[in-house]
């Protein structure tokens, strides 16, 4: 049928049509971050979404998409350090006392780091309690900057965002409508934004702790809104005995232009890292 044409016309493109995520596989399945779209990735806590979200900005970064990071939990120097661990494969348990911590290896890598991090076109925002009316001006900012640029923009996580005062009391309508100018701001300014967002703690209670898509909070307008909605899950988180150790699953819950599935990567906690998982090597490795 057309539609199956069309999903493998999707899947088998060598060239991304999007901002490239870093990981081969996801790249296959979503041709690329497009620009316009509005991108959910959801959680439960300690599944590294924010390791993950950081992780596809550095690669867009490098790139050359114009990144625009909003960092409503993380103060701008956690979230650089996360960065340094992840991009020059420090542990970061080193950075939280370097001085003490780092060896003369360690100091090179993370000079070498900061070097790769200054000079991509990145901005980091990191203003607790930020209006959408503040999202949108930096987006067009960011956008002004770099005119030849496509640009991502990436919100750690929607449910910190100051929603309208005329909404308080009701948080399904105020996050309703914070998903709504996301998708609104992506469409106008033609940018791409990927926002993380938290998922109810019915996932706990089931037997499969899969995230489905009524695990998001305040759901149905956030589910309507976005154009891809990724789930992170860690089997390792729950079940200490898996054989799945360190591998993080992306399920891709909606994607309106493609298909849906999921991607394994491997999860390097001590660099707060994601990578492409390579089956083959891991299995010899145990051996």
């Amino acid at each position: 049928t057309l539609v199956d044409l069309y999903k493998n016309m999707q899947i088998d493109v060598g060239d991304l049509t999007g901002i490239p995520t870093g990981y081969d596989d996801l790249n296959r399945m979503t041709a690329g971050l497009q620009e316009g779209d509005l991108i959910i990735v959801g959680a439960r806590p300690s599944m590294g979404k924010t390791a993950f979200v950081l992780n596809v900005a550095f690669h867009a970064a490098s790139a050359h998409t114009a990144t625009g990071i909003f960092s409503l939990e993380m103060g701008e120097e956690q979230l650089l350090k996360r960065m340094i661990s992840s991009t020059g494969n420090i542990d970061a348990t080193k950075l939280k006392n370097p001085k003490k911590l780092c060896n003369l290896k360690d100091w090179e890598k993370i000079s070498q780091a900061m070097g790769l991090i200054n000079d991509l076109p990145l901005e980091i925002y990191d203003k607790a309690n930020v209006t959408m009316q503040e999202i949108y001006a930096k987006a067009r900012k960011l956008k002004r900057k770099y005119p030849d640029k496509k640009v991502l923009i990436a919100i750690d996580y929607l449910q910190l965002v100051v929603g309208d005062p005329k909404h308080r009391g009701n948080r399904m309508q105020e996050i309703g409508e914070i998903s709504r100018k996301l998708k609104l701001m992506a469409r106008e300014l033609n940018v791409c934004v990927v926002a993380l967002s938290q998922l109810s703690r019915a996932v706990e209670s089931r037997q499969d702790k899969r995230p489905l898509l009524s695990d998001l909070r305040e759901n149905g307008q956030i589910e309507q809104d976005a154009d891809l909605i990724a789930f992170l899950y860690r089997e390792d988180y729950y079940d200490r005995e898996t054989e799945n150790k360190n591998i993080t699953e992306i399920i891709l819950a909606k994607q309106r232009n493609g298909p849906v599935g999921v991607v394994e990567l491997a999860f390097i906690k001590e660099f707060s890292k994601f990578v492409n998982l390579e089956r083959k090597f891991i299995h010899q490795q145990e051996a």
